[in-house]
C-alpha cells in the first residue's frame, strides 16, 4: 500500500436527478481520472438511492496538498465538468481512524456500508471515536479551511441499517444529518463489467461511485491515503 502525506479533504459530489444516463457515459472517464489519485485515496465510492442500483453521488476522502489542489480535484473530475453533478461538500477533514477503507478490518464487501453525513456549527461534537471502531470505516471531522472551526462529522461504516448507521452520531449537535447507503466494491466491478468500454483486467479500488451539495474548503495535517493491495 502506498501512503502519502498532505491535507485531507471530505468531496461529497451529488448527482442531478436524471443523470444516470450521462454518468454510465462517463463512468471510464471517471475511473480513469481518480486512477490518478490512487495513491491520495483514503476512502471512494458511490452512494446509492434506495433500490440499492441507482447512483445518486459520489464520496471521496483524499489527501492533497492544499486547498487549491482540493478544489482542482473536485472540479476538474469528468462528471462535474459534464453537468452529471448537482453541487459539491468540499472540506478539511480529519483522519481520526489513521487509515484508508483498504485497512477497515470488516473487508471490501458484506454487510450494508452507508455515508452519514451531520453538519453543524459551534461547540464541536463526537470528536472521540466511537466504542465500534471495527465497524467503521473512515471517521473525522469536517472543518474549516485552517482547521480551527469545527463543521459537522462525515463518517463511512458497516451497519444494519440506516437507524443504525444515524446513531452514529449525536443527535440534537447537528443541524441536519443525512444518511446515504454507499455500493461495496464488489458492486462497483458488476458495473463496470457491463460497460462496452470495460477493461476486465485492470481493477479498481475503492467502494463505488456517486454525490450532491454546496461548495466549501478545508485543510488538515497528517493526511494518510492507499490504494488497493
Amino acid at each position: 500500500m502506498v501512503k502519502t502525506a498532505g491535507v485531507d479533504f471530505f468531496c461529497y459530489h451529488r448527482d442531478w436527478p436524471g443523470s444516470v444516463t450521462l454518468r454510465e457515459e462517463l463512468l471510464e472517464q471517471h475511473w480513469s481520472y481518480m486512477d490518478r489519485y490512487q495513491a491520495e485515496m483514503i476512502a471512494r465510492g458511490p452512494t446509492l438511492a434506495d433500490d440499492g442500483d441507482t447512483p445518486t453521488g459520489s464520496v471521496h476522502i483524499v489527501a492533497v496538498p492544499n486547498p487549491a489542489a482540493a478544489r482542482a480535484f473536485a472540479f476538474d473530475e469528468p462528471n462535474y465538468q459534464a453537468g452529471v453533478y448537482r453541487d459539491v461538500l468540499l472540506r478539511r477533514w480529519r483522519n481520526m481512524l489513521g487509515r484508508t477503507m483498504w485497512d477497515f478490518p470488516g473487508g471490501r464487501d458484506g454487510g450494508n456500508r452507508y455515508l452519514v453525513l451531520g453538519l453543524g456549527s459551534g461547540q464541536a461534537a463526537d470528536l472521540a471515536v466511537p466504542p465500534c471502531r471495527d465497524e467503521l470505516i473512515a471517521y473525522g471531522p469536517l472543518l474549516s479551511d485552517n482547521g480551527a472551526t469545527w463543521l459537522g462529522t462525515a463518517v463511512l461504516l458497516r451497519a444494519p441499517d440506516p437507524k443504525t448507521a444515524r446513531a452514529i452520531l449525536t443527535p440534537d449537535r447537528y443541524a441536519d444529518i443525512e444518511v446515504h447507503r454507499v455500493a461495496a466494491r464488489r458492486a462497483e466491478v458488476m458495473i463496470r463489467q457491463r460497460l462496452p468500454s470495460a477493461r476486465p483486467t485492470r481493477q479498481r479500488a475503492g467502494l463505488a461511485e456517486s454525490a450532491n451539495w454546496s461548495v466549501s474548503s478545508s485543510s488538515n495535517s497528517a493526511a494518510r491515503s492507499g490504494r488497493e493491495k
